[in-house]
């Protein structure tokens, strides 16, 4: 796949990661990667809607945002389309894979793509904790943040509970529907808080699937806050929720790995929300 070098991390950054349970990784993508990427996603998202990807429509009779521009899920798997081919070399990009390799100790491999727009007036996510909805066993998820504009308090960056990654999965309460397009809240344990993180468009956040992270709505007037995720499971996970399957190895092949079992933190069936973030 893509053969840039991979990017090999500090032991401070090692030490950070541990600590927090998540990295800000400054400028892993070039202005001009960024801006190619938004081009070919703004594009398709004119385009109308794509089965199992992209559901908005420009002309969607309602006020909310979303409506016209909400994520598209699993864009590698439409390798007919530009934005298809886009998201499977970002996903398997050799620097996001050295990144990874050294966080997670072993070799990752790819479970899901996503691009979110995060248009003037969207709202937020609730807080929550994306190994709920991955179910990787044993072991956990890992995310791939990158911004593709800035991101800050103004347009609904990112917030993450620093040492959350040390807690269990919770089994989540009902979030604020006006605040977030998703129904699921994972309230910040007793003792910690959620922190505020600014991206500069090109940089990328890893996190743990175990922490505890979100964001509010984009309040500003006319700032998108575009990001291109992935999630990934290390090679020694032997399960993941079926919704992630097929997964892929950065060499491009298919990893075989079984649907999760159990009940999940809940008790019952786990109810996905089709991805975190």
């Amino acid at each position: 796949m893509d053969t840039t070098t991979a990017t090999a991390l500090s032991p401070d950054q090692l030490f950070a990661f541990q600590r927090d349970g998540f990295l800000v990784v400054g400028g892993l993508l070039a202005r001009a990667e960024v801006d190619a990427i938004n081009t070919a996603f703004m594009a398709q998202a004119e385009a109308g809607p794509v089965p199992g990807m992209f559901d908005g429509r420009p002309d969607a009779p309602t006020a909310d945002p979303l409506a016209r521009l909400p994520r598209m899920m699993h864009p590698h798997h439409q390798r007919h389309l530009a934005v298809g081919d886009i998201a499977r070399r970002y996903m398997l990009d050799g620097r996001v894979e050295g990144i990874l390799t050294d966080l997670l100790g072993e070799a990752p491999i790819a479970a899901q793509s996503m691009y979110y727009f995060k248009p003037p007036g969207a709202r937020g996510q609730a807080l929550h904790q994306d190994n709920f909805y991955l179910r990787v066993q044993p072991h956990s998820c890992i995310a791939s943040w990158i911004a593709l504009d800035d991101a800050d308090r103004g347009n609904g960056g990112m917030v993450a509970v620093p040492g959350s990654h040390r807690t269990d999965i919770a089994c989540p309460e009902q979030a604020d529907r006006s605040l977030s397009f998703s129904d699921h809240l994972v309230r910040t344990p007793e003792g910690m808080r959620e922190e505020p993180i600014d991206l500069a468009a090109g940089d990328a956040l890893f996190f743990g699937g175990a922490v505890i992270h979100g964001s509010y709505p984009n309040t500003s007037a006319d700032r998108f806050r575009r990001a291109f995720i992935c999630h990934y499971l290390p090679e020694s996970a032997s399960e993941v929720s079926d919704w992630y399957r097929p997964l892929v190895n950065f060499d491009g092949a298919v990893a075989e790995r079984d649907a999760a079992t159990g009940g999940g933190p809940c008790g019952g069936g786990t109810t996905e929300e089709k991805g975190p973030h």
